[in-house]
């Protein structure tokens, strides 16, 4: 089942339950979106990562679940496809016009719960474009968890996960408040990033500021505040990790991204 959240004459914003996902995938709900012309502005499936599903809260490793999909990085051993692949479940969801709020659970392959999680969807016209805003409460609601990356688990740069926003296009222009390219917005506290791609340009910002931004635009392009980056994260039992991604889908690269982050915070 899908929900338009957003509809333009040529594309706009869906949500999707991801009941129909590989569970190697570590099935669970996504985002696809396009800009209001209807070029894609984000890719589910690819060929490259297959568990890369548009826009989605994706965590490669939580108490050694991957609720990210595909392999898992293992100190001391490199990426193995291991039986570890969580899901997300939906307890409840609410739909209105330009918005959906759902209730999950993640749990592990022997449907253990570890975190009960609330979201909030909303998609708009904006400026010139078109505005995603996700917001996420993540609780360890049933003890307490300990949260990891590929970088924490000893594989170097690798620090994805939280909120991940995987682009249509396979390379990319990066600009952050730090200067031009991916060197300088992955790893950064930037308050913005921009990502130019052909005929779609994002723009990002989060009130995560303690969450470097995981910025990749060679290969394959994607970004988003990662959650896991100097040490595993760790939750006490009862307590909350609230987690946001606000992008800007445009048609062409702005020329002061600095401003559309300002405009998506307002």
């Amino acid at each position: 089942m899908s929900v338009d959240l957003l509809v333009t004459e040529s594309g706009g914003v869906r949500y999707h339950d991801g009941i129909d996902v590989d569970p190697l995938l570590s099935a669970r709900p996504y985002l696809t979106a396009t800009t209001a012309g209807g070029v894609a502005a984000t890719a589910v499936g690819p060929d490259d990562h297959r568990h890369h599903l548009g826009v989605s809260v994706a965590i490669p490793d939580v108490n050694g679940t991957t609720f990210w999909g595909g392999r898992t990085f293992v100190r001391g051993e490199g990426s193995r496809m291991l039986a570890n692949h969580g899901r997300q479940v939906e307890r409840s969801r609410e739909v209105g016009q330009g918005r959906v709020t759902q209730e999950l659970v993640w749990v592990t392959p022997d449907e253990t719960a570890l975190l009960d999680e609330r979201r909030t969807i909303i998609a708009r016209a904006g400026g010139d474009g078109i505005d995603v805003l996700w917001s996420t409460v993540l609780t360890a609601a049933h003890g307490a968890v300990s949260v990891g990356s590929p970088q924490t688990n000893g594989r170097d740069g690798a620090f994805y996960g939280g909120i991940f926003w995987r682009a249509s296009f396979l390379t990319g222009r990066v600009r952050c408040a730090g200067g031009d390219g991916a060197d300088a917005a992955h790893g950064s506290l930037s308050p913005w990033l921009a990502v130019d791609g052909p005929g779609v340009s994002l723009v990002a910002t989060t009130s995560n500021h303690d969450m470097p931004w995981f910025v990749r635009a060679d290969g394959y392009v994607g970004f988003g505040p990662a959650v896991a980056v100097g040490g595993r994260r760790a939750l006490a039992a009862g307590e909350e990790l609230q987690l946001d991604l606000r992008v800007s889908i445009l048609e062409r690269p702005p020329v002061d991204p600095a401003a559309v982050a300002r405009r998506l915070s307002a």
